[in-house]
């Protein structure tokens, strides 16, 4: 079979390598569809930990191939989403209830080879089925919204709240989506690009800005912005250091700022911790999909969340290499590499 193989920093090859055979509590999957992902940049570059060499690819969905012999609840020909987070389920922070902190994670598409490939195989305990009739393509966006669904958790927004998404990147565009399903009544995207605002108000945003047409500080929060004195919530998910120190800005004393974009390991940033803590701003992490899979799987299965319009393309696993060694095209939501190309 053919799998995108990352054998080291900055070597990424397409290459033929041997079908997996799954063991007894797992399910061989045939991949119908994989997102590529920021996270799977960074890992070309060596800005995030992994194990080479590895196939990459863990926002992935496909069709039950074959099952071990101690799989119970599916069957061959299930349409599943893979939750590729491991835990080891033994540690101190997996006994709390804090898998994503597992001192063991394995994660597939990282450490374990992954969904660039025809084939991954999937432990069932991280398999979660996907209606027979639903688009192949969208069960690949369930791991984004999972991770997206842990940082509305963690952001507590309220019937009525005031947001900002800083980012138009899918995480952004599923973020405005859930951050309305959560009850915001004003949600604002800030991204350069004039198609994401574009699409962003078409899924639901109230106002979108450009940061680089105005001072976005002014143009949000000034005496004639859109929500003067600052919004209950600003969620960051660009991953970028400028959008981190704008969303502390942004947010009303006693409000909350969820992270939940990526950037390289060892980037740094200033932030005033004075005015953290004058302000009481609440800032707060978002790491990985804890215990939020299967809710995601949900949202995409019944249509809640639009996933369709987040497609910019789709290639093959031979074009894969190309699409993940360089940065996004302008105007670029998500990319899915669908091995059957």
């Amino acid at each position: 079979m053919k799998a995108m193989r990352l054998e080291g920093v900055g070597q990424l090859f397409t290459r033929e390598v041997d079908k997996p055979a799954p063991g007894p509590e797992d399910l061989l999957v045939r991949v119908e569809a994989c997102g590529v992902c920021g996270t799977d940049r960074h890992l070309f570059h060596g800005e995030f930990p992994s194990k080479p060499p590895v196939t990459l690819g863990h926002e992935f969905s496909g069709i039950i191939e074959a099952i071990g012999s101690q799989v119970t609840g599916f069957a061959i020909g299930d349409r599943i989403t893979g939750d590729p987070n491991i835990a080891c389920g033994r540690c101190s922070h997996c006994v709390n209830g804090r898998v994503n902190l597992c001192r063991n994670l394995q994660a597939i598409g990282i450490a374990r080879d992954g969904g660039f490939a025809d084939y991954v195989v999937v432990p069932q305990k991280q398999a979660f089925l996907l209606p027979p009739d639903l688009d192949p393509m969208f069960g690949a966006f369930c791991e984004p919204l999972a991770c997206c669904l842990h940082g509305i958790d963690l952001s507590e927004i309220k019937a009525g709240s005031s947001v900002v998404v800083l980012g138009g990147g899918v995480i952004g565009l599923l973020t405005v989506q859930l951050a309305r399903l959560a009850g915001a009544s004003t949600v604002i995207l800030s991204t350069r690009q004039a198609s994401r605002r574009e699409l962003a108000e078409q899924l639901g945003a109230t106002a979108s800005v450009d940061p680089s047409a105005s001072d976005i500080i002014e143009a949000i929060t000034g005496a004639a912005g859109l929500v003067p004195g600052g919004v209950d919530v600003v969620l960051e998910c660009a991953g970028v250091g400028e959008t981190v120190q704008q969303a502390v800005k942004l947010v009303r004393p006693g409000g909350t700022v969820v992270i939940l974009g990526v950037m390289a390991q060892g980037e740094k940033i200033e932030i005033e911790p004075f005015d953290l803590l004058f302000r009481e701003v609440k800032l707060v992490t978002s790491f990985l999909n804890p215990f939020t899979h299967r809710r995601a799987a949900d949202l995409i299965a019944s249509g809640t969340i639009e996933v369709e319009r987040l497609i910019s393309r789709k290639v093959s696993l031979d074009e894969a290499p190309a699409v993940v060694s360089n940065p996004p095209g302008r105007g670029e939501v998500k990319v899915l590499v669908v091995p059957s190309l």
